[in-house]
């Protein structure tokens, strides 16, 4: 039985979503991948728009809250923003915290639509990376 991994944010809307989309890609042989948000904010067009540029189709997932899961034992909970890890309620696997830019916050100051999809874009890359290395991480832990 593979080891399930939780990818926690705020809103569930952008980093989480990406997260979980990696997750789903690069790890499916050794994990079931998971997002949730403290709060539920909708999927982030923008976030599906750069995940698809980059061969993973995250418009079928959903914005969800943990209590909107099918399942609460996680072996490892990984929050992508600092509400959600100061807040995360308590889980009985591992906590990790990575922190990642906020995309919307950042676009929010773009001058046009390529400026703020180069915000989404930096962040979904910075994501794949920590994704892709994650395994090698979480065996040190």
């Amino acid at each position: 039985m593979n080891k399930k991994i939780l990818f926690l944010c705020t809103g569930n809307s952008c980093r989480s979503q990406m997260a979980e989309g990696w997750g789903r890609k690069l790890l499916a042989e050794r994990f079931e991948v998971f997002s949730a948000g403290l709060e539920k904010h909708g999927l982030n067009p923008r976030a599906v728009q750069v995940m698809a540029e980059a061969g993973v189709d995250i418009s079928a997932q959903y914005s969800k809250t943990l209590d909107e899961l099918p399942d609460d034992h996680f072996d490892y909970v990984i929050t992508l923003c600092g509400h959600a890890n100061e807040t995360c309620p308590y889980f009985p696997g591992k906590v990790i915290h990575r922190g990642f830019d906020d995309p919307p916050r950042l676009a929010a100051g773009a001058s046009n639509e390529e400026e703020a999809l180069a915000h989404y874009r930096r962040v979904r890359d910075e994501i794949r990376d920590y994704v892709k290395n994650l395994p090698t991480e979480l065996s040190c832990t």
